[in-house]
């Protein structure tokens, strides 16, 4: 028989040694990531339609030259599209993945559900109504836009009988965003405005423009930020309203911060780039299956994973059809489409658990 407190000593220092393994873990991961994040943007800023050697980027960083075309093409061009396309695919997979928790819907993401197309469309509007508004101007209709196509989406979800199962989710999505996006171009064609609001619709990494990467740093710390807070939350939301009302949870507020954080990350990730697909459907699956149901961890390993995806997405354009770039829709489309088939496929119309 064992004396008393051996048992419980035993499970204390198992206790121990598993959360000491947890960090453990998480400190390799962050290392790992870390290492991959420098490695891509070393390998984006050096090759693209011209080669640059290791040496040019390092002197471009620390003895810039203004006279020296290399240098100019680093600093203006490569780092901006690098660190543009590590950001954006930061953003939309964390949107996509706490839109999927919070709906519980794993088709849920912001190009599927209306989220990009609408902040495209509001900023055709201000493209055609506004010309010249300045960059800050666009991040917010932007936003204002996302919000837009979500309520559009979402609202006619609550109206329709099992609108909120994946594959309404999904054709309401579609119709909307075609409609926002038809309606985006006829104005832009009567206008003529196409050839400027075409950047939004076919998105242009290498033309990001890097004073709007600096004014919208305020504003993904926000959505990031927001993202983390409502993370523990959206865990039980993603076990269903009843588990979550039965922990005391306000599920509408809770909802509402979580569509904010997305309409934010979604907003200012079609201002930098216009349009990306498949992102925020595709990486939230893939840390889900790597960390679990928790989104407390879901939601950083998504950020990671969709930085890493959308950059190298980016370098593998470079060389499809070298030395023209082939567009980024066209890459994340190669992998998406399959992905989003193999969901319907092996899920049907039912919600995830």
């Amino acid at each position: 028989m064992e004396p008393y407190g051996v048992s419980e000593g035993c499970d204390g220092a198992v206790g121990e040694i598993m959360r000491g393994f947890g960090k453990l873990k998480g400190f390799a991961v962050t290392v790992i990531g870390a290492v991959l994040v420098v490695l891509t943007i070393a390998l984006s800023v050096m090759h693209g339609t011209k080669a640059i050697s290791c040496a040019a980027v390092w002197d471009a960083i620390f003895r810039f030259d203004n006279e020296n075309i290399d240098h100019l093409i680093i600093q203006t061009s490569r780092i901006p599209r690098v660190i543009g396309a590590l950001l954006i695919g930061a953003f939309l997979a964390v949107s996509g993945a706490l839109m999927q928790g919070m709906t519980r819907n794993y088709l849920a993401s912001p190009s599927i559900m209306g989220v990009t197309d609408g902040s495209v469309f509001v900023i055709t509007l201000c493209m055609v109504f506004m010309p010249g508004t300045s960059s800050m101007t666009m991040i917010v209709f932007s936003l204002i836009g996302s919000a837009l196509g979500a309520g559009l989406v979402f609202g006619l979800a609550r109206l329709l009988p099992g609108g909120f199962s994946p594959i309404t989710l999904a054709v309401l999505g579609t119709i909307i965003g075609t409609f926002l996006g038809g309606v985006s171009q006829a104005l832009a064609s009567y206008y003529q405005v196409s050839q400027n609001i075409s950047f939004w619709y076919n998105a242009r990494l290498h033309q990001m423009d890097p004073a709007m990467i600096k004014l919208s740093i305020p504003f993904a710390i926000a959505g990031f930020a927001l993202a983390l807070i409502v993370s523990r939350w959206v865990t039980a939301l993603s076990l269903g309203d009843d588990v979550a009302k039965g922990l005391g949870l306000n599920i509408v507020f809770i909802k509402g911060l979580t569509m904010l954080s997305v309409v934010i990350l979604t907003g200012i990730s079609v201002a930098l780039a216009g349009k990306i697909a498949f992102i925020g459907l595709i990486i939230p699956h893939i840390a889900r299956y790597m960390v679990g149901q928790d989104y407390r961890k879901i939601v950083p390993f998504s950020a990671l994973i969709g930085a890493l995806f959308l950059a190298w997405c980016d370098l593998i354009s470079r060389f499809i059809n070298h030395p023209f770039e082939t567009p980024i829709g066209v890459v994340t489309a190669l992998f998406g489409v399959p992905f989003f088939l193999y969901l319907i496929k092996t899920r049907g119309g039912g919600k995830h658990a």
